[in-house]
């Protein structure tokens, strides 16, 4: 994962083309003319788990360094709150507007009031289930689930139980983490039984339903969690259960993760879980504030590659995505059923770069 930030460099130059400079216009999320000081409105979805804690963090070092003022919000994971904070927002004269709408459904109405405004958004980490943004700046999450099967499948040689433990299948992460591990699995590993367990990314919940199903199945050799949300209540479990013992122990449960926080890549190097799918928090942080002050210069895009490591695609009118490289990480940077990763202390992945 790279993280380059020069305006002498020509961000998000895609094969598809940046739209503005095939009409002569050019320019890029970090140059042309823009505004002195754009105003952006930020909600941030919640600040509970370490991962939206480091997106925080990173907002106004990136705003700062774009030159945009900011004005922000913490919807607290309700959608009534992030209603109410757009109405603020737009109230203090916001030209721009990114969210992180945790439930994905009900925020439509939001997105056509803010559309009918010509008020551009760009959605982090979700994507609507209707309604149109400016851009969608997040991973592919059908990837964290492929990842996160195909490195259960390989290391319990496509046969045993495993827990995923879902996040929210309100929210389309949820849902494409849910389907392509469950896909993922009914295609190459037959012989491994799931237990999808709905958390609705509370980690008490999954607690306390991963020791249910651990009471009556005692033999899983494996648990996904779709979310360090439940990194510390899985952890418990195992150790009350004498279960969180070394990976070369025959008692081990290989445990993946998502998210790449830096416990994570810690309880890597100590053997209490095996792998995570870093999400990039920064990078998320960085380039949806960059598509803001583009959207405000008034820049369009067009799927294709960017020189940023990722992806816009189309996913259905009205709606693009910049999708962002989101890698595997493991103890020994391995390659598992033709995935590679990256070591827990990689110094590319942002969780070993917190100040």
């Amino acid at each position: 994962m790279k993280s380059r930030w020069s305006a002498a460099v020509v961000a998000l130059s895609v094969s598809g083309c940046l739209v503005a400079a095939c009409g002569g216009n050019g320019g890029s999320p970090e140059t042309g003319s823009a505004p002195a000081k754009p105003v952006i409105g930020v909600d941030y979805p919640r600040s509970d788990t370490d991962f939206w804690n480091s997106y925080i963090s990173y907002v106004p070092k990136f705003a700062g360094e774009l030159g945009a003022d900011l004005k922000t919000t913490n919807s607290q994971n309700d959608i009534a709150k992030l209603t109410a904070n757009v109405q603020s927002l737009v109230g203090q004269g916001v030209r721009g507007l990114v969210m992180a709408p945790q439930d994905t459904a009900a925020v439509a109405p939001t997105l056509q009031q803010l559309e009918s405004k010509k008020i551009p958004v760009v959605l982090v980490d979700t994507r609507p289930d209707q309604g149109n943004a400016f851009m969608v700046v997040r991973a592919d999450n059908r990837a964290y689930g492929e990842k996160a099967c195909r490195y259960l499948g390989e290391k319990l040689k496509g046969q045993g139980k495993v827990v995923m433990l879902q996040g929210d299948l309100a929210s389309i992460n949820g849902r494409d983490r849910t389907e392509a591990f469950n896909d993922c699995m009914k295609q190459n590993y037959p012989g491994v039984k799931v237990f999808g367990e709905a958390t609705n990314w509370d980690g008490a919940v999954a607690s306390q339903k991963l020791s249910t199903v651990l009471t009556a199945n005692p033999d899983v050799k494996g648990v996904y969690m779709q979310s360090s949300f439940a990194l510390a209540g899985t952890l418990q479990v195992l150790k009350q259960r004498d279960l969180l013992v070394p990976p070369d122990d025959p008692k081990h449960v290989f445990v993946v993760s998502n998210d790449g926080i830096p416990q994570e890549l810690k309880d890597i190097a100590a053997g209490n879980i095996d792998a995570t799918v870093s999400q990039p928090a920064d990078l998320y942080a960085k380039w949806a504030l960059s598509y803001a002050k583009a959207a405000i210069d008034g820049k369009t895009f067009a799927p294709g590659k960017t020189d940023h490591d990722s992806t816009i695609v189309q996913v259905r009118p009205g709606l693009l995505e910049d999708q962002l490289a989101a890698p595997l990480v493991t103890l020994d940077g391995g390659t598992y059923a033709g995935i590679p990763s990256v070591k827990y202390d990689d110094k590319s992945l942002w969780g070993n770069n917190l100040s």
